[in-house]
């Protein structure tokens, strides 16, 4: 946690830390790069500079040690902060609860969640193990938002409130799409190959189009299921199917009177809006 928290400071020095001087702030952001990158080894070097019996492998500083994995990651980091900026952008232009970036920054969820997420992603990309997830599992304990570091997601990125959501490993999701609490991109249950190992290589959650926005409680399924641009997702949906662009899936509730039961009016929509 105290490396996320570096990151965190790094990523948004302005509205976490206030230096002593104004000229003293260059020097303060380079050295905080420093000590993210220590913490980055001290975070890899048990796990990628040692083999399964805890031996030392003596390659920290070569190609796959945590020194190189460390200085990969410091030279992504104004890639990783752009992308969060159009996140942070998303969500303060999406909510009109938010009253500025700072409260964005410092109180939402979901925010908190993508940053570690992207982070993750990263070093899931330079081929670093089981710490990506350990990473994600960190936030997903203080925000309630679970994000595989394996999953694909574009520019812009919203999630809502965010307790419950569950984004899958092998899910791809375009930019500028909102989600709300509770959705889950997940997976059908699948077969397992002839040595009963699950088959990881096989695309299992689904693709969600840009500008698509998925409401409360709804639920995705599927490797093969893609929402296409523009899509609006009802709440408690249960969608197992292709959607094709510009359409809206709505699920249709029910009242019980006595013992009769009556559809709830709604107004008529068009199929595709």
């Amino acid at each position: 946690m105290a490396f996320i928290q570096s990151v965190y400071t790094l990523f948004f020095p302005d509205h976490l830390v206030i230096p002593e001087h104004e000229k003293d702030f260059l020097n303060w952001l380079t050295e905080q790069a420093s000590e993210v990158e220590e913490k980055i080894v001290d975070l890899l070097h048990p796990i990628t500079c040692h083999d399964t019996n805890g031996r030392a492998l003596g390659n920290c500083d070569e190609a796959g040690g945590c020194r190189a994995h460390a200085d990969e990651l410091i030279h992504k980091m104004p890639e990783i902060r752009r992308l969060i900026s159009y996140d942070v952008t998303a969500v303060y232009e999406g909510d009109p609860a938010a009253t500025g970036v700072e409260e964005v920054i410092l109180a939402y969820p979901g925010i908190f969640a993508v940053v570690v997420y992207r982070v993750a992603h990263a070093l899931l990309n330079q081929g670093v193990d089981v710490i990506p997830r350990m990473l994600t599992e960190c936030a997903h304990a203080v925000t309630g938002i679970d994000i595989h570091p394996g999953a694909k997601i574009g520019k812009g990125f919203f999630i809502d409130h965010g307790t419950g959501v569950v984004i899958g490993e092998t899910c791809e999701i375009g930019d500028h799409v909102k989600i709300y609490q509770g959705v889950t991109l997940g997976a059908l249950s699948i077969p397992k190959n002839k040595r009963s190992s699950p088959l990881v290589d096989q695309k299992r959650h689904p693709t969600i189009k840009d500008d698509v926005t998925i409401y409360a409680g709804a639920t995705i399924l599927g490797g093969k299921t893609v929402i296409g641009e523009r899509v609006q997702i009802g709440g408690n949906v249960w969608c197992t199917e292709s959607v094709p662009p510009n359409s809206r899936v709505l699920n249709r509730p029910s009242i019980e009177i006595g013992t009769r039961r009556q559809e709830l009016k709604q107004p008529t929509l068009p199929e595709r809006c």
